[in-house]
C-alpha cells in the first residue's frame, strides 16, 4: 500500500479502503494523506471507533479528518451519528443511507456501482466522492 500511495502523482486521488484499525496509520499511510473519512455506523462501538481513529488522524497532523455515516436507515440513526460527532467536535462528511441493494451486490461478487447504479447508497457515494475530492 505504501508504494502505491509514495508512486503517485499529487494531482491524482488516491483512496484508500482500510481496516478499522490503527495499524495502518502506524505504518505511515497518513503521511501521504491530505483527508482521513472514518466510516461509522449509528452504533456506540462503531462511533467509538471512528472517533478514536479521527483523534489518532489529527495527531498525525492530517488536515482533514472527518466522518462519514454509513447504513442510515432513520432519523434516529443520523441524529444518533450527529450527536455524537458534534459532542466530539468532528465534522460529518457525508451520509449513506441503508439500502438493500449493497447486500445483494456483495453476494453477486459485484461493485454496488456495476450492480445497482441506482441505489440510494450508490448516488450518496457519487455525492460524498464529489465534495471530498474538490
Amino acid at each position: 500500500m505504501r508504494s502505491v500511495i509514495e508512486a503517485s502523482p499529487d494531482e491524482d486521488v488516491c483512496i484508500l479502503d482500510t481496516e478499522a484499525s490503527p495499524e495502518h496509520l502506524a505504518r505511515g499511510t497518513g503521511r501521504h494523506a491530505d483527508a482521513m473519512l472514518a466510516v461509522v455506523e449509528p452504533y456506540y462501538k462503531s462511533l467509538e471507533t471512528g472517533r478514536r481513529m479521527a483523534v489518532l488522524g489529527r495527531d498525525l497532523g492530517l488536515s482533514r479528518v472527518s466522518l462519514v455515516a454509513n447504513k442510515i436507515r432513520d432519523d434516529r440513526d443520523l441524529e444518533a451519528v450527529q450527536e455524537f460527532a458534534g459532542k466530539h467536535e468532528l465534522e460529518l462528511a457525508g451520509v449513506i443511507p441503508f439500502d438493500e441493494a449493497l447486500p445483494g451486490a456483495e453476494r453477486a461478487g459485484a461493485a454496488p456501482l456495476d450492480f445497482a447504479p441506482q441505489a440510494r447508497a450508490v448516488q450518496a457515494i457519487g455525492e460524498l466522492a464529489g465534495t471530498v475530492c474538490k
